[in-house]
């Protein structure tokens, strides 16, 4: 023991510089801190019995059992040499303790090849395993990466409600309001200066069509009903954009009559 000693005392010396040339010497105490949930002996028994831990515990028993076959299966066949190093020198025992150990040597590494091969494909398996997402998951990542739908729906809804606060707010300068009685009703503004063609400055269907006609009769804006041509000045034309050349000529004579008639009113 006396011999061994300074040799520990060497070992301990160097595992420790070398350490602490790896942390640079740096120290925590946060690892001797007193942490009381681990006196806890219910989080204990989890951790023994966790699935991982367990699975670990298999591997680490087929893995000395595969070890132990092979070292018994060597020293089987030497077993019966073993009682003739009694009628043997030194050199003679130690090298046949040699060439039994170097039988097992090679076995054991393929033993122990093999053995990290399968664990290198269990824990390949498993991390695939763990990193696929759960169907929860999945839902709160399209929530982070695409916005909550509910959220989403609702911004769309006061976007489109802002968009229609400001087309009827257009109305009034529109110049005539040609409708489908019920369904459809488009306001054009005719400009000179600003366009060659009369301009859809408000479009609606249904019940915004029908709001569009009473901001236009609350202001005095001439309605024209006309079913085929507010159908398709709404479904050819965008909003804030000229009219179709294919309706110039119902549109020129509907605004002539709008002129006539407002000039009338103004004499």
């Amino acid at each position: 023991s006396k011999t061994a000693l300074p040799l520990i005392l060497i070992t301990a010396v160097i595992a420790i510089l070398v350490t602490g040339v790896q942390t640079r010497f740096l120290f925590s105490s946060y690892k001797i801190k007193p942490k009381f949930s681990n006196l806890n002996p219910l989080n204990g028994i989890r951790k023994m019995f966790a699935v991982r831990n367990l699975i670990e515990l298999i591997k680490n028993i087929l893995k000395f059992l595969v070890i132990g076959i092979v070292v018994y299966q060597v020293l089987k066949s030497e077993i019966g040499n073993s009682s003739r190093t009694l009628d043997m020198s030194v050199i003679q025992a130690t090298g046949w303790m040699l060439s039994v150990v170097m039988k097992v040597i090679p076995k054991v590494l393929l033993a122990f090849v093999a053995i990290a091969f399968l664990d290198f494909l269990y824990q390949r398996w498993e991390y695939e395993r763990q990193m696929k997402m759960t169907k929860e998951e999945i839902k709160e990542e399209f929530k982070m990466t695409e916005g909550n739908p509910e959220i989403k729906g609702k911004i769309k809804s006061l976007q489109q409600q802002r968009a229609r606060n400001r087309m009827m707010q257009a109305v009034p300068q529109a110049d005539v309001i040609i409708r489908n009685p019920t369904h459809y009703a488009v306001a054009l503004q005719y400009d000179v200066n600003k366009s060659p063609a009369p301009v859809v400055v408000a479009k609606g269907q249904d019940a915004v069509a029908l709001r569009i006609v009473e901001v236009a009769k609350e202001h005095g804006v001439m309605v024209v009903e006309n079913k085929p041509l507010a159908r398709g000045i709404y479904a050819t034309t965008k909003l804030n954009q000229e009219i179709s050349p294919d309706y110039y000529g119902m549109v020129a004579e509907i605004l002539v009559e709008v002129y006539r008639v407002n000039k009338k009113m103004q004499l």
